[in-house]
């Protein structure tokens, strides 16, 4: 990913963090992350995000979706010992379609299919103040609406580096060039 589309993605996560009323500090601002998944089209296939802690027990992030911007599908594998993570998404700003294993059929989502490989279909809308869970082990993905989202994560320990995605394409660690 340039540095300049680095750039204009973290600016656009400060904007919609203050849409949320989410205060941050001038560190947070500077260690917002954009993961554009190595696929080099993060405004429509990639997320920003914000890591507040990320011990051994417990992690708590806030993660920003632009209008219909897509966190690939994935699940969290047990790592280090550990089972996978557990994860619950609270809508903060906008809507949010997620998408996890269980009943569902393409045709009938509300989302928009991304330009990855995805599998399962089962849809829970999030609006603000809403929020749902994640097992270990569970293959989900999820996209904004047309009004962009801004989604806290609290989950036990965050191990993105081991996260499997259905689309071997995606690599996690985001690479900056100048």
């Amino acid at each position: 990913m340039k540095q300049a589309t680095y750039d204009a993605q973290v600016k656009k996560a400060l904007e919609y963090y203050a849409k949320a009323g989410i205060v941050l500090t001038e560190e947070e601002k500077r260690s917002i992350e954009v993961a554009d998944f190595g696929l080099d089209m993060v405004e429509n296939l990639g997320l920003q995000l914000l890591v507040y802690v990320n011990t051994e027990r417990v992690c708590a992030k806030e993660m920003v979706l632009t209008p219909y911007q897509t966190c690939p599908e994935h699940k969290h594998v047990p790592s280090y010992g550990m089972a996978g993570k557990e994860e619950t998404f609270r809508c903060r700003y906008g809507k949010v379609y997620l998408y996890v294993t269980g009943d569902g059929k393409k045709d009938d989502i509300q989302g928009k299919l991304p330009p990855s490989d995805v599998t399962v279909f089962h849809e829970i809308v999030l609006n603000p103040g809403e929020q749902y869970t994640i097992y270990p082990e569970t293959w989900h993905w999820f996209q904004a609406g047309p009004e962009g989202a801004v989604v806290s994560e609290f989950s036990t320990r965050s191990t993105d580096e081991t996260d499997v995605f259905t689309d071997t394409r995606i690599v996690r660690a985001p690479e900056i060039e100048e």
